[in-house]
């Protein structure tokens, strides 16, 4: 029997553009049927099609994150959770509180911490300690590019005053050398053979428990950033994503960026092209693909490891010998691209500084005069600081503009712990979004969660607003880098399916496309731009099914 649904009663964002007005859309066996005025609506449906009245609502295609961790981010939710607390305080009273109500896990797991909560954004050991009564700990910061550890932690691993930093990390040290309790970025894994592993079955229900998490923020599809290796504390997710899709539990469609190691070599590209098949042939549905690749070119601002063009600048304002970390030689990543490139694998690049940018534009560059213009749907992540010339490569090279809207805004740890150090000038250079819309640059949109929310309302607003709900502030860099909203709606719907390869079926509101739709109250496009913020997802639908559906809402069926 035909599954048959109309919704109808308000505006439809399609993917792209404004809103259309007096549509109704058709939804037949889990595909859009049709998009016609609302009076032709009746003689296309049968007597007993279900119908949506959206009361004002705005229907829009799902939101699909294209820059996510979403099973570490829903083993955090299961371990000791960080992500809500405000201030040292807190994060030590929650710590505490896990302890004691945990008093048989030999190590105690979990992340979420704010740089912004502690003095150079380094917590010390001595807080864990004094919170766990001495028990070994390991927490991973909220961005997950630095490793907070209790002593019982660094003696269990051998860490001491004489254990040197690694090539791509640091140490924070106390006077005589030994460690702080902080290690930032590569130093994390100096844990590594210590730090207990995930299990399968955690890794499982942390899978299932952010897809519930997601699918309540409206995301019907997501790529993830990470698949095919263990770093920082995550797990390898691939083989839970497996699990999912075999057992049927993988309501949503992922596109797994398979992880560079950068200690490794361009052997990686055959390897990643095997499992890339191997995924394919289990799943011709493409529930599952792995035909991306991630590769970390540098690290972040707020511990001073992004590679910088400028050099950062000290306490006093004085500039250091430090221009951050290029984590792989510029030279090798030009080779590495140009390899998955030829073999039609999409590279997604971490690039947080105007050097790391500059870098993987490059290396794009170099592909292109080495394969020619291929369909590689490159893109690069987080775009904190780019060089105004560098702009318009993007277009150029048919380069991607990932952006992580949600952190264009004054907060504690951009004000606090990364523009006192950078450059004069260079606050105007961050997230230069408005400028990327002006040349013409295609975006996709994501989260980084459990970086940060991975509600994509918030980051709209911001993508909009360039500040917070509520903020004093002026907008982050001026208010010329705002994006309009159809502009930061699209990135999050069209823009990202293009990124994940499912711009066929899937980012918009057309007739054949999936029925992967999510209905936002109230319309954000009938409130002002200070509002966004107060639109709720009120129900997410994957292929025709409800698979969301918010405890009061304006939307109801007739």
């Amino acid at each position: 029997m035909t599954l048959e649904i109309v919704f109808q009663g308000g505006a439809v964002f399609t993917g792209t553009g404004e809103p259309l007005t007096g549509r109704a859309v058709v939804v037949r066996d889990g595909r859009i049927a049709a998009v016609v005025p609302e009076p032709a609506v009746e003689g296309l449906i049968s007597p007993d099609a279900t119908r949506i009245d959206l009361r004002g609502a705005l229907l829009s295609p799902g939101f699909q994150d294209a820059h996510i961790h979403p099973v570490g981010g829903g083993i955090e939710l299961l371990q000791c959770n960080l992500t809500e607390v405000e201030n040292a305080e807190q994060t030590a009273a929650i710590i505490r509180a896990y302890a004691e109500a945990n008093p048989d896990e030999e190590w105690i797991l979990g992340g979420g911490w704010g740089m912004d909560h502690f003095p150079g954004g380094n917590p010390s050991r001595g807080v864990l300690d004094e919170a766990t009564g001495g028990r070994k700990v390991l927490l991973q910061s909220r961005d997950h590019h630095s490793t907070w550890a209790s002593t019982a932690a660094i003696e269990y691993a051998g860490i001491t005053a004489e254990t040197p930093d690694p090539e791509d990390g640091r140490v924070v040290r106390e006077a005589d050398g030994y460690p702080a309790g902080t290690f930032h970025e590569g130093a994390g894994d100096l844990f590594e053979e210590v730090r207990p592993k995930t299990s399968p079955e955690l890794a499982y229900q942390g899978l299932l428990r952010a897809q519930d998490d997601l699918i309540a923020l409206g995301i019907t599809g997501w790529q993830d950033a990470m698949v095919g290796s263990s770093v920082a504390g995550i797990a390898d997710p691939l083989t839970a994503y497996e699990r999912a899709a075999d057992e049927g539990t993988l309501k949503v469609h992922v596109v797994g960026a398979q992880w560079w190691v950068r200690d490794r070599g361009i052997e990686q590209v055959e390897h990643m092209v095997a499992r890339r098949a191997r995924i394919e042939a289990r799943h011709p549905d493409r529930r599952l693909d792995l035909a991306s690749t991630k590769i970390m070119v540098d690290g972040v601002a707020e511990n001073q490891t992004a590679a910088m063009l400028t050099p950062y600048r000290d306490d006093a304002g004085h500039d250091t010998c430090n221009h951050g970390l290029s984590f792989i030689d510029p030279a090798r990543l030009r080779d590495y691209v140009t390899a998955l490139d030829a073999a039609g694998q999409q590279v997604h690049m971490h690039a947080l500084g105007d050097r790391a940018v500059r870098e993987a534009l490059d290396a794009l560059q170099e592909a292109r005069d080495g394969n020619g213009a291929i369909d590689g749907r490159h893109h690069l992540a987080h775009l904190q600081i780019v060089a105004e010339e560098d702009i318009p490569r993007f277009a150029e090279l048919g380069a991607i503009a990932n952006i992580q809207a949600l952190w264009a805004t004054h907060e504690d740890q951009l004000d606090e712990l990364t523009l006192p150090f950078l450059q004069d000038g260079q606050e105007a250079r961050q997230y230069p979004f408005g400028d990327f819309a002006r040349a013409g640059v295609r975006f996709a949109a994501g989260s980084d969660w459990p970086v940060s929310t991975a509600d994509p309302i918030a980051a709209i607003h911001i993508a909009v607003n360039r500040a917070y709900p509520e903020s004093e502030q002026p907008p982050l860099g001026g208010a010329h880098q705002c994006l309009d909203l159809a502009t930061a709606l699209a990135a999050y719907t069209s823009g990202s399916a293009y990124v994940n390869r499912r711009d066929d079926d899937t980012g918009s509101i057309r007739e054949g496309y999936l029925a992967n739709l999510v209905v936002l109250d109230p319309n954000p496009f009938d409130v002002p731009a200070s509002e966004l913020y107060r639109t709720r997802v009120t129900s997410t639908w994957i292929e025709g099914q409800p698979v969301y559906t918010a405890e009061t809402t304006t939307s109801r069926e007739s």
